[in-house]
């Protein structure tokens, strides 16, 4: 069986929030592709709820790619305490986590339903579960925390 790098991660030991560099590999041709953690609340203790949870993917997928050149994917996590971010090409946690910070202050203070991408019956496999209103919530939240760049150590950028 292959080994997953977030299942070996203590998650016990992490400090959300924090942006983490999961790991890169690089493809037969030379190509970079990153995998980022984006923790937005501590492991086994909060959860976000799936219609914001929702609601942030669909307007981090936006944000994200006006602040990070070659995003792939910018997905949630099961446990929903956070997300994915798959790059090509490979950017520091602390640029990751000011692009980040950046997004979920325009989510937070800014973001008004018209400009949630991707809620409809025809844009999305699950239009009726999003909330704007708790996206802003835990924008806030995680904004009022700080977002480090490194995992284990609180260094807020």
């Amino acid at each position: 069986m292959a080994e997953v790098e977030s299942f070996t991660l203590d998650h016990t030991k992490v400090k959300a929030p924090y942006v983490r560099l999961i790991g890169k590999e690089t493809g037969k041709k030379g190509d970079v592709i990153s995998n980022y953690d984006l923790r937005f609340l501590q492991p086994n203790e909060k959860e976000l709820p799936t219609a914001g949870l929702h609601t942030i993917e669909h307007l981090l997928a936006d944000l994200l790619r006006d602040r990070l050149d070659g995003i792939i994917d910018c997905s949630p996590f099961g446990c929903r305490t956070g997300f994915h971010l798959i790059v090509w090409g490979e950017y520091t946690p602390t640029e990751v986590a000011q692009a980040l910070s950046e997004s979920l202050k325009t989510i937070a203070y800014e973001t008004k339903w018209e400009d949630v991408q991707g809620v409809d019956i025809t844009s999305c496999g699950n239009y009726r579960d999003h909330s704007l209103f708790s996206a802003k919530e835990y924008a806030k939240l995680v904004l009022e925390d700080g977002i480090s760049d490194d995992p284990f150590e609180r260094h807020v950028v």
